[in-house]
């Protein structure tokens, strides 16, 4: 079979082909590096596309999104089935789920996405230097960025529609749980990008459900420039120990709440049951609860009647248990927490609750335990407040907000390529400009060096 001879089309047609059938080695890296070279070429022109163009793309992919809603949920139906029939957890087939709310707000990322401003060919911080010369830094695509994820078939558009206004092409690898998902997905972005003139090679899937093409993808610095997973951790330690190409990414979302001595009590309970509770499967969601020791015995019985009303568990340190106990329902949600408790991503109805000595402790113990995601702290003291900022060594630092924000699209980015705990290039949620880097540009009229 040559691949080289086959069209952007040809290529969804054979994805059955690969699902259904043993390939050799040898087939899968014949097609990774079909759809990488394909990826290479499409670069190119994307990097020289019109923001007009671009957003023409975006506003006709979010209107094939609505138009087309029956037939991706009859899709995404078929994964839902063999999700539930191999006995998934809830949690995740929660995220696998397109409802009609999901469904909207892929459409409204693209739209937000084409609202935003165009950040390719900006000029910045521009300064004349003695010898004539002008001196700033352009902000250029990536050029082609490879992505890897998990059970959201959302994913599929978020970086669809970043790739396509940042100038970049991207190479999508989801999950063989959402495979009929992603390729209905796929399919209307490869016709938006067409009607808007812009090369259809801009957004490939990966039409195999076999791992070995994660290991091609991860492994093809001549084609690819940065790959981006989203998922578990297992996922993201394989491509972060076996990847030749750099890698932007977060293992954990041990995202933490503390309740200072000067917070507001109502206030306090409403964010802490929001960051928990809101939904339990995202990476932003609430996994550990630290409490002032003196505001402690007025605010964990609040929030514990809460949790007893939500069904979560409650993994406590022996003093904040001896606070519970007598809470009505709270016994049988009481565990004794653990030293692993502490770092744990619960991604479920759980959370570990401990008291602290103040912000210093706070901080320390966020610190030691924490994923450097997102932690916030509730408290109307300013000096406190600004010590947190300053001190939680995470990519998201909120004061008197949910950790639920960490978010792209709550960030204004329009949507997000995922979250990055590393703290280079990028941090936090990656969005537009995380998928660009500068170079450097000098203006002159003549200058020589002396």
């Amino acid at each position: 079979m040559n691949l080289r001879a086959i069209s952007v089309s040809g290529l969804f047609s054979l994805c059955f082909f690969y699902s259904s059938m043993d390939v050799s080695s040898e087939q899968i890296h014949t097609l990774m590096a079909d759809l990488g070279a394909r990826a290479r070429a499409a670069s190119r022109g994307m990097a020289r596309a019109g923001t007009a163009a671009k957003n023409q793309a975006l506003s006709a992919l979010a209107a094939a999104i609505r138009a087309h809603r029956p037939q991706l949920q009859d899709a995404n139906l078929r994964d839902l089935h063999a999700a539930r029939d191999a006995g998934l957890e809830p949690a995740f087939v929660d995220r696998l789920t397109l409802s009609d709310k999901v469904v909207e707000q892929m459409a409204l990322s693209c739209e937000q996405v084409a609202a935003l401003p165009d950040p390719v060919g900006e000029i910045e911080h521009v300064r004349r230097r003695p010898s004539g010369i002008s001196v700033g830094q352009m902000r250029v695509p990536l050029g082609v960025f490879g992505m890897i994820y998990e059970s959201r078939p959302n994913v599929t558009i978020e970086a669809a529609s970043l790739a396509i206004k940042s100038g970049n092409a991207v190479i999508l690898r989801g999950g063989s749980e959402a495979i009929h998902s992603n390729r209905a997905l796929a399919e209307l972005v490869t016709q938006a990008l067409e009607a808007a003139g812009l090369p259809a090679d801009a957004v490939q899937l990966v039409p195999t459900t076999d791992r070995a093409a994660v290991g091609a993808l991860i492994t093809m610095p001549q084609f690819v420039d940065v790959i981006i997973p989203r998922g578990g951790k297992g996922l993201i330690e394989r491509i972060s120990a076996e990847a030749r190409v750099p890698v932007i990414k977060h293992l954990d979302g041990n995202c933490h709440v503390y309740v200072d001595r000067g917070a507001d009590l109502d206030m306090a309970v409403r964010v802490t049951d929001n960051a928990k509770t809101q939904r339990y499967s995202p990476c932003n969601a609430a996994e550990s609860l630290l409490v002032d020791a003196d505001i402690a015995p007025e605010f964990l019985p609040r929030i514990a009647a809460v949790f007893v009303h939500r069904g979560v568990e409650m993994r406590c340190c022996p003093a904040s248990r001896a606070l519970l106990v007598a809470v009505p329902g709270a016994s049988a949600l009481l565990r004794d927490a653990t030293e692993a408790d502490w770092g744990a991503e619960y991604l479920a109805p759980i959370i570990s609750i401990k008291l602290v000595d103040g912000v210093d402790a706070a901080i320390t113990h966020i610190n030691r335990y924490g994923s450097q995601h997102t932690d916030t702290i509730l408290t109307r003291d300013h000096p406190r407040a600004m010590q947190f900022l300053r001190e939680v060594d995470s990519a998201s630092v909120m004061v008197n907000a949910s950790t639920r924000f960490a978010d792209g699209f709550e960030y204004g980015l329009g949507a997000e390529i995922g979250i990055s705990t590393d703290k280079f290039h990028a941090r936090g949620p990656v969005g537009l400009e995380g998928l660009t880097s500068m170079k450097w540009v000098v203006l002159g009229d003549g200058e020589v060096r002396n």
